[in-house]
């Protein structure tokens, strides 16, 4: 392996590959008939698809700026470290639905892992094509209530905790990133901010104008800043979860950090939600995406009212384990730890809300927009679009606290649609 960090090219992948066993390995050590292709179409990294006749891995590249951005942007290549480490992690506690990692090096901030082979496809994609995919909500409640769970205080000491918390601190780039681009930016003047002007202009203005939906989100970055709840993903949108009709992957944990579960279960739910508003723009005459745009507000509800039931059954398996969030000499009885589950669920059901306002409201006035939005070519249907959800979004986030349960929240959106 190299000695000193460089970016890759094809070439030079080729002569890393051979000077790594544990990557060699999985290609049969066979590098005749490699083909690779570079595929990273996020905002961050490069991402190389490695296949031969002896087998397939995929490289991932952590590059010392922002790449949608470039160079003007910089950004910790230490990144590749906590992706790793939460990728190994997630993986331990989810293995069914975290991609196995064959090798990471840190000087190179470089990953080498499972390639998720065709018809694996990026769930957004599924999305916007259309795609029913049975088992999703089965799937991601099973990885959120997993992986939340199993790094909270409700399953470790305090002392396991805070020595995880304490190693994630130092992803703090990608924190601040997070506090400026879902926290900050939407809600002033800021060079990176964008909409589909001039459709959305006083749309972008009255989000800036909102004093309510300023003191609101205020709250939730002090909550995404001081709250070690759980291990989190950091970024779990439709655009880091790759599907097939029997498969859920979840990949790009780079942003990963001790925080506010919430935060992923949000983020999930609201792009669920922006993928649910973005539908009209897909439609066509020959399917109207009526009967799909039911299957995204159920899938959104299953995979609530599923975290919330595992989640609780986890709680239970391990009331009497070594977590210390609620020691059982305290919580006894079983009426009293019926009252803490339904406190703390009540929370977190409002947490996840908010969470996922913000992002929603980020996606369509911030920086990075999705493509779910973005591939509608017709600016006044896409501006259509954006608003119900951007209406939507803002509601959410001033009155989540409101709401009881996913029902009323999927009702909602049924009537501002």
């Amino acid at each position: 392996a190299f000695a000193e960090f460089r970016p890759l090219d094809e070439k030079s992948l080729v002569e890393y590959v051979k000077d790594t066993p544990a990557l060699a390995s999985k290609l049969g050590n066979r590098f005749d008939d490699l083909k690779i292709r570079e595929v990273g179409d996020g905002n961050l990294n490069f991402v190389f698809i490695v296949a031969g006749s002896g087998g397939s891995l995929v490289i991932k590249q952590a590059l010392p700026y922002i790449r949608c951005i470039g160079e003007s942007w910089p950004m910790t290549k230490e990144r590749a470290y906590f992706e790793a480490v939460a990728l190994k992690e997630q993986g331990h506690w989810c293995p069914g639905h975290v991609p196995e990692v064959y090798h990471f090096d840190r000087n190179m901030s470089l990953i080498g892992m499972r390639y998720l082979e065709p018809p694996h496809i990026i769930l957004r994609k599924g999305l916007i094509a259309g795609i029913v995919y049975p088992l999703l909500a089965e799937h991601m409640s099973e990885f959120m209530a997993r992986t939340l769970f199993c790094t909270s205080l409700l399953y470790h000491s305090t002392t396991e905790h805070k020595r995880a918390v304490a190693e994630f601190c130092g992803n703090v780039e990608l924190c601040r990133l997070t506090e400026q681009v879902v926290f900050s930016d939407p809600y002033k003047e800021s060079q990176y901010n964008r909409w589909t002007s001039p459709y959305l202009d006083a749309d972008a203005e009255a989000v800036r104008e909102d004093n309510d939906l300023k003191l609101e989100i205020a709250e939730l970055k002090s909550v995404f800043c001081e709250r070690a709840q759980a291990l989190i993903h950091g970024d779990l949108h439709t655009g880091s979860v790759m599907v097939t009709q029997d498969s859920t992957q979840v990949i790009d944990p780079e942003f990963a950090f001790y925080g506010p579960m919430g935060f992923d279960i949000g983020a999930f739910l609201g792009n669920l939600f922006l993928s649910f508003f973005s539908q009209d723009g897909h439609a066509n005459q020959g399917n109207d995406r009526k009967a799909y745009r039911e299957w995204i507000l159920q899938t959104t509800e299953e995979t609530w009212n599923l975290f919330q039931q595992k989640f609780v059954s986890l709680w239970n398996e391990h009331k009497n384990g070594s977590g210390e969030a609620y020691l059982p000499a305290i919580y006894n009885n079983d009426v009293l730890l019926e009252l803490v589950q339904r406190k703390f669920m009540k929370d977190l059901f409002h947490d996840s809300l908010g969470f996922g306002a913000a992002k929603m409201i980020r996606r369509i006035v911030g920086v990075a927009h999705v493509e779910d939005f973005e591939s509608i070519t017709d600016a006044g249907k896409r501006a259509d679009c954006e608003r119900r959800a951007l209406t939507f979004a803002r509601m959410l986030l001033k009155e989540r606290q409101k709401f009881e349960g996913i029902s009323e929240v999927v009702s909602l959106v049924r009537k501002l649609n």
